[in-house]
């Protein structure tokens, strides 16, 4: 797989605790950002595709009700 490098400004507390966590996984900082943007990268995925789902359905009236939520929420 080709890899780029990408240049960007963390804080220094960030950086710290970046390098405390590399350190305590045995890897290197390039590692463990490789997995926090992987992390970031599917959960944005996720949300996109749940909220286009949720547009879609919206647009041919699909709703859940307001007593389906209610017995959700209150765990029913």
């Amino acid at each position: 797989m080709k890899k780029d490098t990408i240049t960007f400004r963390i804080p220094t507390r960030k950086r710290t605790e970046l390098d405390r966590v590399a350190d305590e996984l045995l890897r290197d900082r390039s590692f463990v950002l490789n997995e926090a943007v992987d992390a970031y990268l599917d959960t944005k995925q996720w949300q996109v595709a749940h909220i286009e789902t949720g547009l879609k359905d919206a647009k041919v009236g699909r709703f859940t009700s307001a007593r389906d939520i209610e017995r959700a929420y209150n765990g029913q």
